[in-house]
């Protein structure tokens, strides 16, 4: 875990200067020292933002909103419970005021992270399903994976918006910019994150079934109910919540749902028998 920890830091670290160099390169390819500078320093202005304010952005975007421990005690206390058996501080907890059932966790890592949940995710889970969502998104906050989601949403989220100031260039502009921001996604993020998540969450918890029980609900779920949200967010969410169309697949992820099942099954491979005895 340390070691997905540090080589976390260390891609998002990399991203960050590789952006503030192209920055510097476009401007050195317009021909001035002193655009080359003024770019960089630019660049180098908004990595620091995204850096430090990267999970406030996202929380915007999806329209997340402070969730109070007087509103919600019980899911405080399972956060902090959870927390403590992960071995990080407890996040804070932002509530998503609609019925997609859907949850993420942002920051910076284990001392500066938060947790938002749906209103939808709170009605669909009994508990241990949702003590599985939560420790799955603090195992990506253990992991620092929180870091490369965030700066990767961030990022390619500005990549894609950019290409609305393009007026009736607006699809030339995604056409070239999706890919882009696209590259910087997978470049940052594999599917292996959220293999660990999962043999961490059903650890954290005891039992692996809660959160495989969770993953199937989602899924039916998704299919009931709509979703709109900017098609850069995919990697942040426990599952992806996305139908399937040009722009959302280049933004994918997560590995097939019933890849994580299996595998969460397999941690218990007597589960068939102790479910027929029972």
């Amino acid at each position: 875990m340390r070691l997905a920890a540090a080589r976390n830091l260390l891609k998002a670290t990399l991203l960050l200067l590789l952006f503030c160099g192209v920055a510097g390169l476009v401007g050195w390819g317009l021909g001035e020292t002193r655009l080359l500078t003024l770019f960089v320093f630019a660049a180098a202005l908004i990595a620091a933002a995204v850096w430090a304010y990267g999970d406030r952005f996202v929380l915007g975007m999806t329209g997340a909103r402070e969730l109070p421990v007087g509103r919600s005690p019980a899911l405080h206390s399972t956060v902090e419970r959870l927390a403590a058996v992960a071995g990080v501080a407890k996040p804070k907890l932002y509530l998503l005021p609609d019925g997609h059932p859907r949850a993420y966790a942002v920051g910076r890592g284990p001392a500066s992270a938060t947790i938002a949940v749906s209103e939808g995710l709170l009605t669909a889970l009994p508990p241990a399903e949702l003590e599985g969502v939560l420790a799955h998104e603090l195992a990506h906050v253990r992991a620092r994976d929180v870091l490369t989601q965030t700066t990767a949403v961030v990022l390619a989220t500005t990549l894609v918006e950019l290409s609305r100031i393009g007026g009736f260039l607006e699809r030339a502009l995604l056409f070239v910019l999706g890919p882009v921001a696209s590259a910087f996604v997978h470049a940052l993020l594999s599917q292996g994150r959220e293999f660990e998540a999962d043999r961490a969450a059903a650890a954290a918890c005891g039992s692996p079934h809660g959160l495989a029980d969770a993953l199937i609900r989602l899924e039916q779920a998704t299919e009931l109910v709509q979703f709109e949200a900017p098609a850069a967010t995919e990697p942040i969410y426990t599952i992806d919540p996305f139908a399937d169309d040009r722009l959302t697949t280049l933004f994918k992820t997560h590995p097939p749902l019933a890849q994580r099942v299996a595998r969460l099954r397999d941690l218990d491979p007597e589960w068939r028998s102790k479910l027929r005895a029972a």
